[in-house]
């Protein structure tokens, strides 16, 4: 099962008390009603779907209820970092960059991203 964080709680979590809500950092048109067809289309359906690393909102519907964004990797379902809504998207290193984050092993201390707490076996 896959733990996300929650940013407002500050919790890895599992995904169960989550929902995904879509791609982040869209610009919505301020007035939808006079908008071509066309244009509305791509505002409303069309989103892109790379493979790699992606932007996207989340919601903490089963806890806090807020929505949150996230950076993940779309090829291994692994998240990257987490970051409340209304906060500035990460800087991530460029396309074509041959380091660490070229092969999906994104350096945790550029993004603060914070690594889930070891969990003991009950005993």
């Amino acid at each position: 099962m896959l733990l996300i964080r929650c940013p407002w709680c500050e919790e890895d979590l599992p995904e169960l008390e989550f929902r995904h809500a879509g791609e982040a950092h869209i610009a919505r048109p301020t007035n939808l009603a006079s908008i071509p067809d066309a244009d509305f289309e791509k505002f409303f359906f069309i989103r892109s779907n790379p493979k790699g690393i992606v932007f996207e909102r989340w919601r903490h519907v089963h806890g806090c209820a807020r929505f949150f964004n996230a950076v993940r990797d779309t090829v291994s379902d692994r998240f990257v970092t987490t970051y409340k809504a209304g906060e500035a998207r990460p800087v991530l290193p460029a396309v074509g960059d041959t380091g660490p984050a070229a092969h999906g092993n994104v350096e945790p201390k550029k993004l603060n991203v914070r690594k889930p707490a070891a969990r003991g076996n009950g005993k």
